[in-house]
């Protein structure tokens, strides 16, 4: 009985003590035993536990492990640096790993270091093999610094345009400086050519597909450029789109335009749209080489027109010169007439003092 008794009494005992260590442990704040902040190999078993709490020497063993084994913070800050073996694992070989730490290392500050991992990471996603990858940071250096949140807003947003799985890869690869242009800027050249320029939502996305550099135009440069088409040509706004219009600077299409019209083979259209002569479509103008555009269209020689491009280049810096001469005298203009008008008003002011007197 009395053996009995002591084992059923150390049997109690050990289960108390199971209790009452669970009701501390329960008590503790998660944060102390959290995996996110400390290492694992600060937990012990449940048993061990048990064990040092019903021993005899329970408190100094506890105590003695506690000090051993001293909880240490992991670092808040996640190591974000981008090493060789890294860039390896992610599809690249050892030469474009080493070629992309070098231009990481060119970069000024930090941010290069900081922001690399996100920016391979939304490249891949979107498609894009290690290959095309390192071919569209060598173009464009600075996404290695644009930051995650910006580069998903980027992407998200040319998504709303209408640059669907496909569109969107290629855009990116041919002109992946669209990724550095913030979205409201990319929002403003739109407006612009649905309010201004009155491109339905579809001839925009083919725009911003075909001529992904426009982003980055001055929105006065664009419609100067867009009126002079428009108005002077005569040419509506899916004739330009066809043609892709964008892509080609202004003196590049003043330049052709006035060689054929000078030549007898272009003429404005009238109010009604009329002309005497068939005027040729603006993609067998602009999205044509030189050679072709000279054989087939105007009917030159390379001479006659690298001749016409000096007299136009002259004609365009004369008339550059003229327009601001013609500011500069209607600012004199304006400030011989405020002149006038302080004098009119202090003689005014003037009489008025003397009559007052």
């Amino acid at each position: 009985m009395t053996e009995v008794y002591v084992r059923r009494t150390g049997m109690g005992t050990q289960v108390a003590a199971r209790q009452v260590l669970q009701l501390a442990v329960r008590n503790v704040p998660s944060s102390v035993y959290s995996p996110l902040q400390f290492g694992r190999r600060h937990l012990q078993p449940l048993c061990t536990r048990c064990r040092l709490f019903c021993s005899s020497t329970s408190q100094s063993a506890l105590q003695s492990t506690q000090q051993s084994h001293e909880l240490r913070p992991l670092s808040k800050k996640p190591a974000t640096e981008l090493s060789l073996r890294s860039l390896v694992d992610m599809g690249f070989t050892d030469s474009q790993a080493e070629h992309i730490k070098d231009a990481m290392s060119t970069l000024r500050g930090g941010s290069a270091t900081k922001h690399a991992p996100s920016t391979l990471t939304a490249l891949f996603v979107l498609g894009l093999n290690p290959s095309s990858v390192l071919k569209i940071l060598e173009k464009c250096p600075e996404l290695y610094t644009v930051k995650e949140s910006q580069l998903q807003q980027r992407i998200a947003n040319m998504r709303k345009l209408g640059l669907v799985e496909g569109s969107l890869q290629r855009v990116v690869s041919h002109y992946p400086q669209i990724l550095t242009v913030s979205v409201k800027a990319v929002k403003h050249v739109v407006l612009f050519l649905r309010e201004k320029c009155l491109f339905t939502i579809q001839q925009v996305t083919d725009i911003l597909r075909d001529s992904p550099a426009i982003v980055m135009e001055n929105v006065g440069q664009l419609e100067y450029k867009f009126q002079y088409v428009y108005f002077r040509m005569g040419v509506k706004q899916k004739e330009m789109v066809k043609s892709r219009l964008f892509r080609f600077t202004l003196d590049e299409v003043r330049c052709r335009h006035c060689f054929l019209e000078r030549r007898g083979l272009y003429q404005t259209p009238d109010k009604k749209g009329q002309t005497l002569i068939l005027n040729p479509k603006l993609d067998s103008i602009l999205s044509v080489d030189q050679d072709t555009f000279l054989t087939h269209v105007a009917n030159a020689s390379a001479e006659e027109y690298d001749v016409f491009k000096r007299l136009m280049a002259r004609e365009w810096q004369e008339e550059e010169q003229q327009q601001g001469s013609i500011e500069v005298d209607s600012d004199d203009d304006d400030d011989d007439d405020e002149d006038k008008e302080e004098e009119e008003t202090i003689g005014k002011s003037g009489y008025r003092k003397r009559r007052k007197k």
